[in-house]
């Protein structure tokens, strides 16, 4: 395993949160790892399976993650792919969402997927 101080892709941002979960400095519950990306749940479900799906370099939202690094990219779907995989929710379902800047609701400027499932999740968005 690449530890994140190695990979030269992008500068890792001392004050991101998840920079810090990636550098072990911040505990998370880890439920999947790679070279390039780290998978753990979120510690506010909204789903009975919440799991943010991060790259391991600081990225600020999916859009810049794929013009800089479509490799890291696809990593990234792999990765969320092989969570729902063993969370068990390929059978019934499941969301992968990102949240791409402040109207899209993003808090933390770290790109990352969520994966949702475990019970129906019901409409995207509430009828306007």
């Amino acid at each position: 395993m690449v530890h994140a101080s190695e990979l030269k892709i992008c500068e890792v941002d001392t004050d991101c949160l998840f920079c810090r979960i990636v550098a072990g400095e911040i505990p998370a519950t880890v439920v999947h790892e790679t070279d390039t990306t780290l998978a753990f749940r979120d510690i506010d479900p909204k789903a009975p399976v919440h799991v943010l799906v991060i790259p391991k370099t600081h990225h600020p939202d999916v859009v810049t993650l794929a013009r800089q690094d479509p490799a890291v990219s696809a990593d990234l779907l792999s990765a969320a792919a092989a969570v729902a995989e063993a969370e068990g929710l390929l059978a019934d379902g499941f969301r992968l969402l990102f949240n791409t800047g402040v109207y899209a609701g993003q808090e933390v400027f770290h790109v990352h997927g969520h994966v949702l499932g475990g019970e129906p999740l019901g409409p995207m968005l509430a009828p306007r």
